[in-house]
C-alpha cells in the first residue's frame, strides 16, 4: 500500500496513550498479586519484584497490541467515500459514501487530550447498532477537526463567521443538578461499589466489620444515627450530582452552523457533535418531577439515527441541553425547531375519569390484600397496624398520579409540528415535524371505546420511532391525524364513514 493510494495511518501517539491507560490494568493486577502473595508469606522484596514484572508485561502487551492495530489500520478520504481498513486477524474494509454523512462526533478523554488525540465517529443517519458508524481511533486533534469540516462541506470559522450561540453554559444551572433521584440513591450505590471493591482488594473482612459496627450503632441510637445517615447520604448525592454536571456539561455551547447544529461540551472528556438540520424531525422537552418542581427542563432532539448509544456508551446522544430554566428550554426548543409551541388543547374529562377509576381499583385491591393479610393466621409472624400503610400509600400515590397525568395531557397542531404532551413522573412535550410522519396507528381499547376515547400514534423514522396522542376524543383524534398529514388518513376515514352508513 503506497502513499499515492491516499491511505493514511492513525496517529502514532496512540501508543503513548495506550501505555498510560494500561496503568488501570496494572493497578488491578497488582492488587490481586499482593493479596495472593502476602497470603503465602512472600517477602516484601519478592512481592515488589513480581508486581513490577507483571506491570512491565501488561504495559508491553497493551502497547504491542496497539502497534499491531495501528499497522493493520488505514483510512482514506476520496472525492466520493470515506474508507477504513482494519483488523489484525480478520480484515475488514468499511466505507461510507460522503453524500450520506449526517453527523461527525469528536471525542477526547483526558488521556487523549494530553497527547493531542481525538476519536472521530462518522454517522450516516442510521442507528449505530446497524453498522452505519465508522470510527477513526484516534487522529491528531487538528486532523480530526479538518476531517469534520471536509465531510460536512463546511468552511473555516473565518469564512462562515462566528455568530452568537443558541445556548451557552451558565454555571448558575448547576443548581438543578441535585434535582435527580440519584441525589438520594447515589451514596448507597457508591457504598455498595466501595464494599465490593474492598472485597476484591482483600480487605473484605475489614469492610464487613465496618458495616456490622455501623449497623449496631444505628440499632443502638436510631434517633441520632438515622438522621445523620440520611444527611450524609444527601450530602454525598448532592456533591456527586454537582461533579457529574460539571464534568459532563462544562464548556457547553450549542451553535447553529450553515445547515447544521454543533454541540460541544465536557470538562474532562470533551465531545463535539455536529448534526445536519435536515435530519431533525422535532424536539422533546423533558420535565422529570423534581426538575419540574424546580422550574427546569431538558431539551432533546428528535433526529434520525440518534438515541442511546449501544454497548459501553450509556449517555444520551440526543441531549441538546443540561437542565436549564423551563422558559429558556422553551426558547431553545423553538429556535432549534424553527417554530414555537402552540397552546395545547386539553383532553376530554373522560380521560381524567379513566385514570381516577384505575387509581380507585388499585386502592381497592390493596385494601383487599391488607384485609387478607390481617385476617390470615401467620404462624410466628406479627402482623400489626403497619399492614394498612400499604393501601394508604397506594391510594394516595394512585390518586396523585391520576390527577397529575390527566393534567399533563394535551395536544396541538402548529404550522409545522404536531405537539403532544403526557406524563406525571416524567412529563414529556413532543414537537414532531409533520413532514417526518410516515404513518398513523389508531388504537381503541374496550374501555376507551366505552368512554369515547382513542390513542393516535404517529410513526416516524426518528427518535423512538413512534409518538402517541393518548386518550383523545374519538372525533378530535381522527381529525387531528387527518389535518396533520393531509391525504394519509383519508382512505381510512372514508371506509369508516361507509361502514357507519351501512349500519
Amino acid at each position: 500500500m503506497t502513499a499515492s493510494d491516499g491511505w493514511r495511518r492513525l496517529s502514532g501517539r496512540s501508543l503513548w496513550a495506550s501505555a498510560v491507560k494500561s496503568l488501570a490494568l496494572v493497578a488491578g493486577a497488582t492488587a490481586g498479586l499482593v493479596r495472593f502473595l502476602t497470603g503465602r508469606d512472600w517477602p516484601v522484596g519478592g512481592v515488589v519484584a513480581v508486581c513490577a514484572g507483571a506491570a512491565v508485561l501488561i504495559v508491553a502487551a497493551v502497547v504491542a497490541y496497539d502497534v499491531l492495530r495501528l499497522r493493520a489500520t488505514r483510512w482514506r478520504l476520496t472525492p466520493d467515500r470515506l474508507e477504513l481498513r482494519s483488523g489484525i486477524t480478520t480484515r475488514q474494509h468499511r466505507s461510507i459514501p460522503r453524500d450520506r454523512v449526517r453527523s461527525v462526533d469528536l471525542r477526547a478523554d483526558p488521556v487523549n487530550r494530553v497527547f493531542g488525540l481525538t476519536v472521530v465517529k462518522v454517522g450516516t443517519g442510521e442507528h449505530a447498532a446497524d453498522g452505519s458508524e465508522l470510527a477513526l481511533d484516534p487522529l491528531d486533534r487538528h486532523e480530526a477537526e479538518a476531517l469534520r469540516r471536509t465531510l460536512l462541506r463546511q468552511e473555516t470559522a473565518e469564512e462562515t463567521g462566528d455568530g452568537p450561540p443558541l445556548a451557552e453554559l451558565r454555571w448558575s444551572w448547576i443548581r438543578y443538578a441535585p434535582l435527580s433521584v440519584w441525589t438520594f440513591t447515589g451514596a448507597a450505590v457508591l457504598l455498595g461499589a466501595l464494599f465490593k471493591a474492598l472485597g476484591s482488594f482483600g480487605v473484605k473482612s475489614f469492610a464487613t466489620r465496618l458495616a456490622t459496627g455501623l449497623w449496631e450503632w444505628v440499632v443502638a441510637q436510631p434517633l441520632l444515627a438515622v438522621p445523620l445517615l440520611l444527611a450524609a447520604n444527601l450530602a454525598v448525592g448532592v456533591l456527586g450530582s454537582v461533579l457529574l454536571f460539571a464534568e459532563a456539561w462544562g464548556r457547553y455551547r450549542l451553535d447553529r452552523e450553515p445547515g447544521r447544529l454543533r454541540l460541544r461540551r465536557g470538562l474532562l472528556t470533551t465531545r463535539s457533535l455536529t448534526l445536519e438540520e435536515r435530519r431533525l424531525r422535532g424536539v422533546e422537552l423533558g420535565e422529570p418531577l423534581l426538575l419540574r418542581l424546580g422550574g427546569a427542563a431538558r431539551v432533546r432532539t428528535i433526529a434520525t439515527g440518534l438515541g442511546r448509544k449501544p454497548d459501553d456508551e450509556t449517555e444520551d446522544a440526543a441531549a441538546l441541553t443540561p437542565p436549564v430554566p423551563r422558559a429558556l428550554a422553551l426558547r431553545i426548543a423553538a429556535r432549534v425547531s424553527g417554530a414555537g409551541l402552540p397552546p395545547l388543547v386539553p383532553h376530554p374529562p373522560a380521560a381524567r375519569r379513566r385514570r381516577v377509576v384505575k387509581a380507585v381499583v388499585a386502592a381497592a385491591v390493596a385494601v383487599a390484600a391488607a384485609v387478607a393479610a390481617a385476617a390470615w393466621p401467620w404462624p410466628g409472624v406479627w402482623v400489626g397496624n403497619w399492614v394498612w400503610v400499604v393501601p394508604v400509600v397506594v391510594a394516595g400515590y394512585g390518586l396523585w398520579l391520576a390527577v397529575a397525568s390527566a393534567a399533563s395531557l394535551g395536544h396541538a397542531l402548529g404550522a409545522r409540528h404536531l405537539v403532544t404532551r403526557r406524563g406525571a413522573v416524567v412529563r414529556r412535550t413532543i414537537a414532531l415535524d409533520r413532514r417526518g410522519i410516515a404513518g398513523w396507528t389508531v388504537t381503541e381499547s374496550f374501555f376507551q371505546r366505552r368512554s369515547g376515547l382513542l390513542t393516535v400514534t404517529a410513526t416516524t423514522g426518528a427518535g423512538r420511532g413512534h409518538y402517541e396522542v393518548v386518550d383523545v376524543g374519538r372525533g378530535e383524534g381522527l381529525e387531528l391525524a387527518a389535518r396533520a398529514v393531509p391525504g394519509l388518513l383519508e382512505p381510512f376515514l372514508a371506509r369508516e364513514r361507509q361502514l357507519r352508513e351501512k349500519q
